[in-house]
């Protein structure tokens, strides 16, 4: 299945005289993940408040699980599933309570809300705590409630709006693995998020956002191959080695660049098959290396060099 849950095209919206989106276009297949990169105020949160019916657009369209957003709100609601940056759940009452409540006002039973609530609970790891109170809850417990609140509904598109902001590691693993069981389940996911390894590891594709303008997209690794090269990075066992192994490593093509204080050479290359050329290159001139190690341009590099740019 490749239709798409969510579909904008040219989207604007004002402020005033501000323009916090300014033609945004974004496309999201069933069960992929759209990664939205952005800094503070790039726009990710203004784009998630127009997708999920919160406010309208100045201009442009979009839909939503095949509903527009403008003239169908209703519809779209009742597909969509939404965890902000900060709980949205009622601390006062307990983790079943929530979810009951949740589920009662979508309209369920007793029985039938009482029965989502336990599954939900037993798939978010909360069955332990269903019944204490939503204060007492850890951060990672709170969130995970969040995530489970949106889900009630059985949504078609999950909306998460930098899910991750404040937990710890262990949490954020954790939920990096829900989001995966759901969406090989076949949800479809828009996440925002400032964690670049977690838009490494969860999305299928990227937009970034830079106050309000897309200004790049594609997968991880089309948008790692617009920034850099592979680099073979070696580590010399001894510094004084260095002038011998630039010149070898120059007469095989190769463009070396030292850093002294690390006795380190960072040699860019086109394929992983020219880590045997450094090798042999160091070889002919008997230098000993103490680390060797074949690096790919990370999604760091990219937002690094789009700032650089948009600054420029």
């Amino acid at each position: 299945m490749n239709d798409l849950m969510i579909e904008a095209t040219g989207i604007t919206k004002a402020f005033g005289d501000v323009t916090a989106l300014d033609a945004v276009t974004v496309e999201v297949p069933r069960g992929s993940v759209l990664g939205l990169l952005g800094h503070n105020g790039a726009g990710k949160t203004t784009l998630v408040n127009i997708l999920t019916t919160m406010f309208p657009p100045t201009s442009g369209t979009a839909r939503v699980a095949g509903f527009d957003v403008a003239r169908d709100g209703d519809e779209v609601r009742g597909r969509i599933g939404l965890t902000g940056q900060f709980a949205s759940v009622d601390e006062q009452l307990s983790g079943v309570d929530n979810l009951v409540l949740i589920a009662r006002l979508l309209g369920a039973t007793r029985r039938e809300a009482r029965a989502r609530a336990d599954e939900l609970l037993d798939l978010f790891d909360l069955t332990a705590a269903a019944k204490r109170a939503a204060r007492t809850y850890s951060g990672g417990m709170r969130r995970r409630l969040d995530l489970a609140a949106s889900l009630v509904g059985r949504p078609d598109v999950i909306f998460l709006d930098e899910p991750t902001t404040g937990l710890d590691p262990e949490s954020r693993l954790g939920m990096w693995g829900i989001v995966e069981e759901l969406v090989g389940d076949g949800t479809t996911v828009l996440l925002t998020t400032q964690y670049l390894e977690e838009a490494d590891r969860l999305a299928d594709a990227i937009t970034v956002l830079s106050a309000g303008r897309v200004v790049a997209s594609g997968t991880a690794a089309e948008l790692k191959s617009q920034v850099g090269k592979r680099a073979v990075h070696v580590t010399l066992a001894s510094p004084q080695d260095a002038p011998a192994a630039i010149v070898s490593l120059e007469r095989h093509g190769l463009a070396p660049v030292l850093d002294e204080p690390r006795a380190e050479l960072r040699t860019p290359v086109d394929t992983s098959a020219d880590l045997a050329v450094v090798v042999r290159a160091l070889d002919e001139v008997r230098v000993e290396v103490a680390e060797l190690a074949l690096t790919e341009p990370s999604l760091d590099d990219v937002y690094l060099t789009l700032a650089k740019n948009k600054a420029a």
